[in-house]
């Protein structure tokens, strides 16, 4: 008895994590950060609306379908398998944390399932079973469902945001909420120390400005962004001004610089 005991402790500490997992796959994808179109989170100017698909994540409280997206962007962006990845659906559960709201392996297969049907039904993705095995290919970001293209940035299209690998192999991404990952995607669109008002919450991205403020708090808290007051002049204000706050992301979850490959030697 105490043999099995101890095989059993032995088999828990070696099983892998969510983290070990998403630490693995993006370590197979070979990218020190991750591009993603800005349209993802808001639309261009000029279009019948600015919301980009994140409000449907946000308007939906889907923060287990967004977390999974952004990891299939991170797994697939680097075009070696065509866009496209396949793991065992025991994998996708773990590595969305799946595996630790339930004990049956088929419960967890489930739900992970069930969270890429979502994204596939919002045309974000493409993705069909095998026995056990999941792939998945991407889509485009915009939700138009057009095939799947690495931003070059060249047109306004194409504009991205980078988000470093590191944001989840350190584990970056466990504690935020919903608001929160979505205002960390909504700071990365813009350049440093840009403002983010809350009253243009709901017309900029589709979301209330309640969420709009609790998602900037929880990324203060959680020290992923700078904060800084401005002043800005206004004549008919009491004061003849209004304060508003600028924000940029921390140096912890900027996007790495590519290592130079060193030349080998002659």
């Amino acid at each position: 008895m105490k043999t099995t005991a101890a095989a059993a402790s032995n088999m828990q500490d070696a099983k892998a994590t969510g983290r070990d997992t998403r630490k693995a796959v993006l370590e197979g994808s070979i990218r020190t950060n991750v591009p993603l179109r800005k349209t993802f989170v808001q639309a261009n100017a000029g279009g019948a609306s600015r919301h980009g698909p994140l409000k449907e994540f946000v308007t939906g409280r889907d923060l287990r379908g967004l977390k999974a997206y952004l990891l299939i962007v991170a797994a697939c962006s680097n075009g070696v398998n065509g866009w496209s990845t396949t793991r065992d659906s025991l994998v996708w559960a773990r590595m969305l944390d799946i595996v630790e709201t339930t004990n049956k392996d088929q419960s967890a297969r489930t739900g992970a399932w069930r969270a890429l049907l979502r994204l596939r039904a919002r045309k974000l993705i493409d993705c069909h079973r095998s026995g056990t095995k999941i792939t998945v290919t991407l889509l485009r970001e915009d939700g138009t469902g057009q095939p799947y293209d690495r931003p070059k940035g060249v047109i306004e299209e194409d504009r991205y945001l980078q988000i470093p690998a590191t944001f989840w192999t350190t584990g970056r991404d466990e504690p935020l909420d919903l608001p929160g990952l979505a205002m960390f995607l909504v700071v990365a669109r813009e350049k440093n120390w840009s403002s983010f008002p809350l009253e243009k919450a709901p017309e900029w991205y589709g979301w209330s400005a309640d969420t709009h403020e609790r998602g900037l708090n929880k990324l203060l808290a959680l020290d992923l962004v700078e904060r800084r007051e401005k002043y800005i002049k206004a004549p008919l204000a009491p004061a003849g001004f209004v304060k508003t706050y600028q924000y940029k992301r921390t140096a912890a979850v900027q996007p790495r610089k590519a290592k130079k490959a060193v030349a080998a030697a002659p």
